[in-house]
């Protein structure tokens, strides 16, 4: 008779039962399975000087999010006839320590193409093969495998949408039904130092949390009760189009809101692919990629492959794809943009939002992205990306680095004068400025004809609002219509040196830009200065409190910058 081996299971993403073909492998034929998940403070320990609450990495919402999810887990998993095993420490050193004190014949877990965890899964692999323990890594959290696809492709990575998905056909359907019994891990735990339950944020280490959290609550259980209250009205499933929605609609958001669930593996893409699948096959007609719900999850494919196979992906020098731009590196734009502190109230309740929920609708993160970027302060795109990886309950590597590289126009997307406006674009989806009233409560009693251009209010409605600009609000860090044209202006020159090249120009060239066009705007700066006349150039000008000819009021400048 064959001998029942020992599973390790080693839980990281992938935070389900439903279609775990991992957890599957770690049940087939096995006496003990070890459902281990690990606490690493490298991600999750307290940092008081972090800009918000959180780890040096992680936002409070994510960490509160995890925590949920493995409650949920362990839930399910004593459901079962077993239960999830969390030890605190590094992965590296923990799951070896574990394969030898649990005589572990297999280790099983999801295979993951973020580099940190290449990095550290082949080191645990290597260590496995060491310890005599067969390893299982199937490729269950995209729909498709990176590497399958590159390979189709010649090697390299498809780098359109269109190209990608003609590439990929129809992917892999999910498995059955999640095992309904589970081997239990053995009674004698060899004196391995378990964490008894799921620890609260009080556990790690967070006290005194005055935050409004988000209200979006982790777990396999609620993704897949959201997954199907989604997908009960067949009419809006057949119907929805990206980028159509409203970015001002917070009590009931206009997408699905699975994004967190697919990040840390709550809900199977697949699972959510074929019910998509299942539901356009009810309607008489729906709509199509790029734009409809079958779409979006192939963008989320297609950033994951340009991922995998680009080097250096998560930043502009070294990387190949990404256009080299003479970003400024301003902390004090950054900060003021971070800690919504620009002026532009749009702007400001977007980024409140992030930092309170954790979350926003993806034209929000596209117009404070934009902002940051290309459209008003030029500040580094990698800068923005670290405060989006940091706070978003859905921050996934591939994704949001794909989505910035996309934002400010360093690759994928080469239309840089399109913008959109700080000011124009949130007041066309609200004009009674109901979302920014919520997450700035500071404007909550402004008109609306200047909710959006607070500093355009005479001074006694200011008064009557009780928030003067520059006193309770702050005022604009830049005029619109003046950053944007500089912003436009240093695109273009970058792009030109791009073409004159004829490619990737070197680090030494994009100084040189950066010095020339720093240059050229201080003489400018000066020539006004000796000629007593108003800068028109200058990024760092503050709006007044009042209407003037300096003001972006133009009904002709607003039209060019505003995102259609």
């Amino acid at each position: 008779m064959e001998k029942k081996k020992r599973s390790l299971m080693w839980f990281r993403k992938g935070l389900r039962l439903h279609d775990n073909p991992a957890l599957l492998q770690a049940c087939e034929g096995a006496r003990n399975v070890y459902p281990v998940f690990v606490l690493d403070p490298w991600f999750l320990a307290p940092d008081p000087s972090a800009p918000s609450p959180g780890s040096r990495l992680v936002g409070v919402n994510r960490i509160r999010f995890l925590l949920e999810s493995l409650q949920d887990l362990d839930t399910s998993l004593r459901n079962c006839g077993s239960r999830l095993l969390l030890i605190h420490g590094s992965p590296i050193s923990i799951i070896p320590h574990l394969l030898t004190k649990w005589q572990i014949d297999e280790l099983c877990f999801e295979h993951d193409t973020e580099p940190y965890a290449q990095e550290r899964d082949a080191q645990i692999k290597k260590l496995a093969g060491m310890a005599g323990v067969d390893v299982y890594s199937p490729v269950s959290h995209t729909l498709y495998n990176p590497a399958d696809v590159i390979a189709k492709n010649g090697g390299k990575a498809p780098l359109t949408y269109q190209s990608f998905c003609r590439l990929v056909g129809k992917p892999p359907p999910p498995l059955n039904e999640p095992p309904a019994k589970i081997p239990g891990p053995a009674a004698d735990l060899n004196n391995v130092d378990i964490t008894a339950v799921v620890p609260s944020l009080e556990d790690l280490g967070y006290t005194d949390l005055n935050e409004e959290f988000t209200p979006h609550r982790g777990g396999e259980t609620e993704a897949l009760k959201r997954l199907e209250d989604s997908l009960a009205d067949t009419k809006w499933v057949c119907e929805f189009e990206k980028p159509k929605g409203n970015p001002t609609a917070f009590i009931k958001p206009a997408t699905t809101v699975l994004s967190p669930y697919l990040k840390f593996g709550c809900l199977s893409s697949r699972l959510f692919y074929a019910r998509v699948q299942d539901v356009y096959a009810k309607g008489k007609k729906y709509s199509k990629p790029p734009v409809s719900l079958e779409g979006q999850l192939l963008w989320r494919e297609f950033f994951y492959t340009a991922g995998y196979g680009t080097p250096n992906f998560d930043r502009m020098v070294g990387n190949p794809i990404c256009k080299q731009i003479p970003w400024k590196d301003d902390d004090k734009l950054l900060s003021a943009w971070r800690d919504a502190r620009t002026g532009h109230p749009w702007i400001d309740a977007a980024m409140v939002q992030l930092r309170k929920w954790g979350w926003m609708h993806h034209l929000a993160r596209h117009a404070v992205a934009c902002y940051l970027t290309r459209g008003d302060l030029f500040v580094y795109w990698e800068k923005g990306r670290d405060v989006f990886d940091r706070l978003l309950i859905d921050s996934d590597w591939a994704i949001n680095n794909g989505n910035w590289l996309w934002l400010s126009a360093s690759a994928f997307f080469s239309q840089y004068h399109r913008i959109y406006s700080p000011i124009t674009f949130g007041k066309k989806y609200d004009p009674e400025g109901h979302y920014v009233r919520h997450f700035l409560p500071v404007l909550k009693d402004m008109p609306k004809q200047y909710i959006y251009e607070p500093w355009s209010a005479p001074i006694e409605v200011q008064k009557k609002a009780k928030c003067i600009i520059g006193v309770d609000y702050p005022r604009p860090l830049v005029d619109h219509t003046v950053a944007n044209k500089e912003c436009r202006e240093r695109m273009g020159a970058a792009y030109a040196l791009h073409k004159e090249v004829g490619g990737l120009p070197q680090q030494e060239q994009v100084d040189a830009l950066h010095r020339r066009l720093d240059e050229t705007l201080n003489n400018h700066i000066a020539t006004n200065e000796t000629t007593k006349k108003v800068p028109k150039t200058t990024m760092r000008k503050t709006v007044g409190t009042t209407k003037g000819k300096d003001t972006p009021s133009s009904k002709r400048q607003r039209k060019l910058t505003d995102y259609k």
